[in-house]
C-alpha cells in the first residue's frame, strides 16, 4: 500500500480529520469505526442513529444526530454514500485496510465500543416502550434492527466491563423485548407467526445463541434460569448453542448437571440433530460422550441425526456417527427416506460414497413413494451421484416408482439433458418407458420447454415422437398446447 503513496495520503488524511474543531473530529472517528468495522454495510439512517447514542443513557436523543452531509464532511472524503442504496461506504478497499492494519491504532476496542452503544440503544427507554406484539418494521427506529441482530457479535469478539454490565440489563428482563422478533426473523426456517406470541426466549437463550460464554457464565451464576426451559418453538439453551457451533457455551452447559443433553425440542431434534444438521462436528463428538445421548435418535419425523448430516453434505460428522455401533446407517424416516437417499437428491458424492460403503445400505431402496436414491439424484440433475449409484449392480436403472416414472423420465420432465445421456448408456433403460398415464419420457420434456432432453431423447430410435398417453395427448401434442415453439420444430423434422 505504501509502494503507491496510499498509507502517507491516509495519515494526512486521518490527521485532518482529528485537527478539526468541536465535535467534528470524534464524529469524524466515530464514524469511520463504525463503517469500518460494521458486519453489513449500513445504511446512512443507522449510521445516524448510531453516532447519536449517549453511552449507557436510558434516552436517546434526536436532536444529538448529525447529518449526512456533515459526516461525509467530518470524514475528509474517506466515506461516501451509495445514493442508489443509501448505504454508507469507505472510498476504497484500500481504506479498510489502511483502518484495520494494525488494529487498535486509530480505535480503541472497537468492537467492545460497538457492543456497548447497540447495548444502551437497545437498553432505552424508547426501545424499552415498544410492545413485544408490535410489528418488527420501525422506520422511526432505523437502528434497531442493526443492534438486534449483531450487539452479541460484538460482545462475542470483544468484550468491556462496560458492555457486561449494559448486556446483563438487557438479558435480565430480555423475555418479550421487541429484539427478539428481528434476531430470530433471519431464519426463514422459523414461521414466526404460525408460533403465536413469542414468549419464553430468555436472557440464556439469547447468550446462547450468540455463543457468549462470559454472559452465559453471569446468568447461570446469577440463577433464576431454568436451564432446560424451552423457548416459544421449543428449543433449550443446548439446542441454540449446539445450533450455533458455540463450543464454549455447549461445555458450561453439560457441565451443568441438571441440563439434559439430549433434551428433545416441540419438533423432536436434539442437540446432537441441531449439531450434525449444521455441521459441527466438534460438538457431535462433545455430545456423543454423554451416555444419555442417543446417536440414532429419530426426531418427530423419524429423521436422525446421521439423516440431517447426510443431507446438508457434511462428510465429517457422517464418518463419527457412523462410528457408532447404535447407528443404523439406512434407518428410514417416516416417509421412508433414508440417509442415502437424502444424500443423493442434494448431490453429496462424499457422503454418497460413505453411505455406499456400509454393508446395511442398500443403494436401490425406496421410499413410501417408490422413489429411489437414484431418481432423486436424477430428479436433481446430478451426474456425477447417478453415475456412482448406477456402478452398483444392486440398483435397476429402471425402476418404477409407485406412478410409473423411472430415473430417466424424471431427468426429462426436469429437463437434465446430461443425466438423459447418462442414463440412456444402460442396458436396460428403456428410453420410450410410459408411466402410469402413458406419458413417455419425452412427453415430459417436451411439455417442460427441456429442447436438449428433447433432441437427446429423439436420437434414439426406440423413442417415438407420436406415441399417445392414456388421455390420446403425445408429446407434440403437448409442445403444441405450452406454446413452445422451438420443441414443436424439432419434433416435426422428425416427421
Amino acid at each position: 500500500m505504501d509502494g503507491f503513496g496510499w498509507g502517507d495520503a491516509y495519515d494526512a488524511t486521518i490527521k485532518r480529520i482529528k485537527a478539526q474543531y468541536g465535535d467534528k473530529s470524534r464524529l469524524g472517528m466515530a464514524a469511520l469505526m463504525w463503517v469500518s468495522h460494521a458486519e453489513r454495510p449500513l445504511r446512512a439512517d443507522e449510521l445516524c442513529h448510531a453516532l447519536a447514542v449517549e453511552l449507557g443513557s436510558p434516552d436517546f436523543k434526536a436532536s444529538n444526530m448529525p447529518s449526512v452531509s456533515t459526516l461525509v464532511s467530518c470524514c475528509q472524503g474517506l466515506i461516501t454514500v451509495d445514493k442508489e442504496v443509501s448505504t454508507v461506504r469507505l472510498i476504497h478497499l484500500t481504506v479498510k485496510e489502511y483502518l484495520s492494519t494494525p488494529p487498535d491504532i486509530f480505535f480503541s476496542r472497537p468492537h467492545a465500543t460497538m457492543a456497548e452503544i447497540c447495548l444502551s440503544y437497545l437498553n432505552s427507554k424508547p426501545i424499552k416502550a415498544i410492545s413485544a406484539d408490535s410489528s418488527p418494521e420501525t422506520p422511526d427506529k432505523p437502528f434497531l434492527e442493526y443492534c438486534s441482530l449483531y450487539w452479541g457479535v460484538y460482545a462475542k469478539k470483544e468484550l468491556s466491563d462496560n458492555a457486561r454490565s449494559l448486556a446483563l440489563d438487557l438479558l435480565q428482563e430480555y423475555d418479550g423485548h421487541i429484539s427478539i422478533k428481528l434476531l430470530l426473523r433471519q431464519f426463514e426456517t422459523l414461521d414466526l407467526e404460525s408460533f403465536g406470541p413469542i414468549i419464553h426466549f430468555n436472557g440464556l437463550h439469547c447468550a446462547s445463541f450468540f455463543g457468549i460464554v462470559d454472559i452465559v457464565t453471569a446468568l447461570i451464576e446469577k440463577g433464576g434460569h431454568d436451564l432446560n426451559e424451552e423457548d416459544f418453538c421449543g428449543l433449550t439453551p443446548l439446542a441454540w448453542a449446539a445450533m450455533s457451533g458455540h463450543k464454549g457455551v455447549v461445555e458450561i452447559l453439560l457441565g451443568r448437571g441438571e441440563v439434559d443433553p439430549d433434551k428433545p425440542c416441540g419438533t423432536g431434534e436434539t442437540p446432537l440433530s441441531y449439531a450434525a444438521l449444521h455441521g459441527h462436528e466438534g460438538l457431535v463428538e462433545m455430545l456423543l460422550r454423554r451416555e444419555e445421548v442417543d446417536p440414532d435418535g429419530p426426531d418427530n419425523y423419524g429423521q436422525t441425526p446421521l439423516s440431517h448430516a447426510a443431507k446438508q453434505g457434511h462428510e465429517k460428522v457422517v464418518k463419527i456417527l457412523l462410528g457408532r455401533e447404535e447407528v443404523v446407517p439406512d434407518r428410514p424416516d417416516y416417509y421412508e427416506k433414508t440417509p442415502l437417499s437424502y444424500a443423493a437428491q442434494e448431490g453429496h458424492e462424499g457422503v454418497v460414497e460413505i453411505l455406499l460403503g456400509c454393508e446395511e445400505v442398500d443403494p436401490d431402496k425406496a421410499d413410501c413413494c417408490g422413489q429411489t436414491s437414484l431418481s432423486y439424484a436424477a430428479s436433481n440433475g446430478h451426474e456425477e451421484v447417478v453415475r456412482i449409484l448406477l456402478g452398483r449392480e444392486e440398483v435397476g436403472p429402471d425402476k418404477q416408482d409407485h406412478y410409473g416414472r423411472a430415473a430417466l423420465l424424471y431427468a426429462a420432465w426436469y429437463g437434465h439433458a446430461g443425466v438423459v445421456k447418462i442414463l440412456l448408456c444402460q442396458e436396460h433403460v428403456n428410453p420410450d418407458k410410459q408411466d402410469s398415464r402413458g406419458k413417455t419420457p419425452l412427453s415430459y420434456a417436451a411439455w417442460c420447454r427441456h429442447e436438449e432432453a428433447v433432441k437427446t431423447l429423439l436420437g434414439r430410435e426406440e423413442v417415438s415422437p407420436d406415441t399417445p398417453d392414456y388421455y390420446g395427448k403425445t408429446p407434440l401434442s403437448y409442445a403444441a398446447q405450452e406454446g413452445h415453439e422451438e420443441v414443436v420444430k424439432i419434433l416435426l423434422s422428425q416427421e
